[in-house]
């Protein structure tokens, strides 16, 4: 892939990341809170994503922690280090916000709360802060 489709690659993934934060926002207002948490993960990992792209690399995975930790260039990966734990407290919420048997007798839907879900938007919101300025 050229640099060029990478970039355009890396402007697709972000919007599409912020559209997911939004979509986090809307889950929220309307009490779904367990779909609140999910979107805001995958607002968080796209923008990860678009992050690797912009600089023309492959990403994989769906753990914004390795996201982070496997970032080749290391000046930029020791500064998302202190996303670290935004990563991993969204990482939590990739499978038991939307399987049913990901949580013993309860699902999804009984068991996330509002605070949760704002956490998980907080969160999110703080990852594609600091990524969309080093998207160029």
């Amino acid at each position: 892939m050229s640099q060029e489709q990478y970039s355009t690659d890396a402007k697709r993934w972000f919007l599409q990341a912020r559209s997911d934060v939004k979509a986090a926002r809307d889950s929220r207002a309307a009490g779904n809170h367990d779909w609140a948490c999910f979107q805001a993960q995958q607002a968080g990992e796209k923008a990860l994503k678009a992050l690797w792209l912009a600089r023309g690399l492959d990403p994989w995975g769906h753990s914004l922690a390795k996201l982070i930790q496997t970032f080749p260039e290391p000046v930029l990966a020791a500064e998302l280090t202190r996303l670290l734990d935004l990563a991993k407290q969204l990482d939590k919420l990739y499978i038991p916000t939307r399987y049913p048997n990901g949580l013993p007798d309860l699902t999804p839907a009984e068991v996330y709360t509002a605070a949760e879900a704002d956490a998980a938007i907080a969160a999110a919101d703080r990852i594609l802060a600091a990524v969309g300025p080093r998207l160029g």
